[in-house]
């Protein structure tokens, strides 16, 4: 009888464990805490450029600004590419020189033996007062000094967070989509609103891209908060900050509008290298 007895209680116990398996609910994991984070996005160091595509898209999509990106491969405006080349995703790696190389080239330079690692070249990494410096290579003298705009100190003064600290949601308008996985699936979240309703910065960043050049986006606002992670606003009718600005969470950034589609409605995503996420993970609860 006692077996029997012990073999029911034992039932019992694992009936209760799978049911509370059931029921509880699935660990959330936040990027703010970046603990555990499995969605890494892409780590690839280059694009293929396919048909179709343009720089502002692929830097969306990989997670970039589209200047930096212009930068690592020495494009200008008006940023022309085509299909089949290769764009790097990140800056090309740097050499450093040693000390005694660098003398043996002034050497055979100049004939002399001078170090031209003194204080200036040594600290190379020092701020210099915002300035930009252009320096003769020979003789390591600074040949001008220019100074940068308001904006530019503003912006070099500034980095980017580890994580975001505060996440707002970015319309009050109901949720009419929600974000789907599937390949051809909504890749964010739609609100229905208002014409002419204010589209808030859901955290704060930098506005890396305002304008309409992304093809079915509309009005387009993109915001960069950590180095890889941003957070776009479609559709918009006004746009209301400018690239290279830095944005508060809750900051009006734009009214909603039907650019790019055909109802009025909020179109947000959030990207973390290039990798589409679902918004409402982050958002806190309304």
């Amino acid at each position: 009888m006692r077996a029997i007895n012990a073999l029911i209680a034992c039932i019992f116990a694992i009936f209760l464990t799978g049911c509370s398996g059931r029921t509880a609910p699935a660990p959330v994991t936040l990027l703010n805490s970046q603990t555990e984070y499995s969605e890494k996005g892409s780590d690839s160091k280059t694009y293929l450029v396919k048909k179709g595509d343009t720089l502002f898209a692929i830097a969306w999509f990989t997670g970039n600004d589209y200047r930096d990106l212009a930068k690592y491969n020495s494009l200008s405006a008006p940023y022309d590419i085509y299909p089949g080349q290769t764009l790097r995703l990140y800056p090309q790696p740097v050499t450093a020189l040693t000390g005694n190389t660098s003398k043996q080239k002034v050497q055979e330079k100049t004939g002399t033996t001078r170090n031209i690692y003194d204080k200036r070249s040594v600290d190379r990494n020092k701020p210099q007062a915002y300035s930009r410096r252009e320096i003769n290579v020979n003789n390591q003298e600074v040949i001008s000094v220019k100074p940068l705009t308001k904006s530019a100190r503003d912006s070099a003064r500034r980095d980017f967070p580890e994580r975001v600290s505060k996440w707002v949601w970015p319309s009050s308008g109901n949720i009419a989509l929600t974000f789907s996985n599937a390949e051809s699936g909504n890749k964010g979240l739609d609100f229905s609103a208002q014409r002419g309703a204010p589209v808030l910065a859901a955290a704060e960043g930098k506005v890396v891209y305002a304008g309409s050049a992304l093809r079915g986006y509309g009005n387009l606002v993109i915001i960069k908060h950590t180095d890889a992670l941003l957070s776009a606003y479609a559709h918009n009718d006004k746009l209301l900050v400018e690239e290279q600005q830095w944005v508060a969470a809750g900051q009006q950034i734009a009214t909603t509008g039907d650019s790019g589609t055909d109802s009025v409605k909020l179109h947000f995503e959030v990207r973390y290298r290039g990798k589409s996420l679902d918004p409402q993970r982050y958002l806190p609860k309304r």
